[in-house]
């Protein structure tokens, strides 16, 4: 691990908030041309293009169910959205000036990890800016989801692959941030539908881990339903100038 790169795990990480409030605090996006890599349900893409003036976005996603769902969206003129992944960016050389993969570069094919973090220096401008948000493996809704998606490996390789892309110069740290994202549900068929029944990994539940799922989920209901603060670090990356 390089001495500038914190990766979180053992940090006291208070500070609750919506992770959009972290993207206007780190960068400007004002008249910039963004990629979104691994966009799901297009939640932060909206938020990204209808935030500020002059803001063109490309949002790719792998999952083509996903993208068709995407593709019926017709409220965000600003935003095209594509089929493709952060290993082989259908984008020419420093066609963007901010890259974000939010919660996502822990879905790239490990063997391919080096290949993504060079694509996205590839496309970005000399001196942009990539912003990489990683759930870090720990606390309480993290343990409710290990039950049946162990995502340890996965996540230590996405931390050690930015590293790599550090010592191989083709992007460099600007700052690091750290904060916890509110998760909510309002019971646990919403969190069956939108977690376990997410179309990009098709999760297959023994009934065991069903059972235990259901109980470990039960112990964080409310009247109101339930809620979870997933901490998360941010590394803002850029290619050099």
């Amino acid at each position: 691990m390089s001495a500038t790169r914190d990766d979180g795990l053992s940090r006291n990480i208070e500070r609750v908030i919506d992770e959009q409030e972290v993207v206007r605090e780190l960068v400007e996006l004002d008249h910039k041309r963004i990629l979104d890599l691994g966009c799901g349900r297009a939640q932060h893409t909206r938020a990204v293009a209808e935030g500020g003036p002059g803001r063109e976005v490309v949002a790719l996603e792998v999952d083509k169910v996903q993208h068709r769902l995407n593709l019926a969206l017709d409220d965000l003129p600003n935003v095209r959205f594509g089929l493709g992944g952060a290993e082989q960016i259908p984008a020419r050389d420093s066609a963007f000036d901010v890259v974000f993969l939010f919660k996502s570069l822990h879905h790239v094919p490990v063997a391919s990890m080096d290949e993504a973090l060079d694509e996205i220096a590839r496309v970005l401008r000399p001196g942009g800016v990539a912003y990489v948000s990683e759930p870090l493996y720990r606390d309480a809704y993290n343990e409710v989801v290990r039950i049946f998606h162990d995502e340890r490996e996965v996540r230590l390789c996405a931390s050690d692959a930015i590293d790599r892309a550090l010592g191989r110069g083709v992007l460099e740290l600007v700052t690091q941030a750290f904060f916890r994202a509110p998760v909510r549900f309002a019971d646990f068929a919403e969190f069956e539908r939108l977690v376990i029944g997410a179309t990009h990994s098709a999760h297959v539940l023994t009934p065991e881990q069903r059972a235990r799922t259901r109980a470990a989920f039960a112990r964080h209901m409310r009247p109101e339903g339930a809620e979870f603060a997933q901490p998360i670090r941010v590394d803002l990356l850029r290619r050099p100038a």
